[in-house]
């Protein structure tokens, strides 16, 4: 039987580059990133309960839909349909990311709640019926369920295990601007990016920073149209010592850093809070589960 109450991480994602390569007909837009995980997240609380009830709470509580409106609402029914259970527990969560900033949150957060009900409902583990069922409540819903770093293509759907990945120190900066997916989207004007071809395995940290100086975001500049304040943030981190890669994350508007060792990292985040204190600034590692 599964512990009576138990708290689990809901990580934040990172995409370290993000391509477009262009639009299905209903709307989802095709592309190719790799995506990270960071010890850095929301976490949730299960607890057994003879109804469904979500307690919001933490420092971003406030901007986060109303309980009923929210992914994990959505997943906790989704899974309790999915496998004809009662959708019976507390769920607390403990909202700790900025909302609409890039880093995959409600995603992550709905991940999380099927991953910890599952446990918490004593469900089998059927990985590739979890998979189906995440990817019904949002495209990055299965790679947050994953939780580890992949290759991503079409619309998030299509990933690749990246089991060779090195551990990086990350610099995460998130001006006080939601960004709003769709609005991004709806200012993107470049033309889409040509496919690449994934060459295989990078094994140091040198080696992917080469490769990621290739590649970008492609969703940058419609980001910086919807808020101004990502850009003095790149810049911000480009200045900072020991910085190798500066780059925009998802449809914004949080940015990172990737630093040659935590002690730079953690300089950086000392001397960005002294010039920016109204943004949320942090240290993270890439989660090893």
């Amino acid at each position: 039987m599964s512990p009576r109450t138990f708290t689990l991480l809901a990580p934040a994602k990172i995409n370290l580059f993000l391509h477009i390569l262009g639009r299905r007909a209903d709307g989802y837009h095709l592309l190719q990133s790799v995506m990270v995980f960071v010890t850095v997240g929301d976490r949730l609380t299960f607890t057994r309960h003879d109804s469904l009830f979500i307690d919001i709470e933490g420092p971003y509580a406030g901007d986060v839909a109303a309980p009923k409106d929210n992914l994990v609402y959505k997943a906790a029914q989704a899974l309790a349909a999915e496998y004809k259970v009662p959708a019976v527990a507390e769920i607390r969560l403990e909202k700790n990311l900025p909302v609409a900033s890039g880093m995959g949150g409600g995603s992550s957060d709905a991940a999380t709640t099927l991953k910890g009900l599952a446990q918490l409902w004593g469900l089998p583990e059927e990985q590739g019926r979890m998979q189906k069922l995440a990817a019904t409540i949002g495209a990055d819903v299965p790679a947050c369920l994953m939780r580890k770093p992949v290759w991503a293509e079409g619309i998030g759907e299509k990933m690749m295990r990246l089991t060779d990945m090195p551990d990086m120190n990350l610099v995460l900066v998130t001006p006080p601007t939601p960004t709003p997916t769709p609005e991004v989207f709806k200012q993107y004007q470049r033309n889409f990016s040509p496919p690449i071809q994934f060459m295989g395995r990078r094994k140091s940290m040198h080696e992917w920073i080469a490769d990621l100086k290739i590649y970008r975001n492609d969703l940058t500049e419609a980001a910086v149209r919807v808020s101004p304040e990502i850009r003095p943030a790149l810049q911000s981190l480009r200045e900072t010592t020991g910085c190798h890669i500066a780059r925009l994350s998802g449809s914004g508007a949080t940015c990172f850093g990737i630093y040659e060792n935590a002690a730079a990292a953690a300089a950086a985040v000392n001397k960005l809070k002294q010039i920016h204190p109204g943004w949320w600034i942090t240290t993270a590692g890439l989660l090893r589960e």
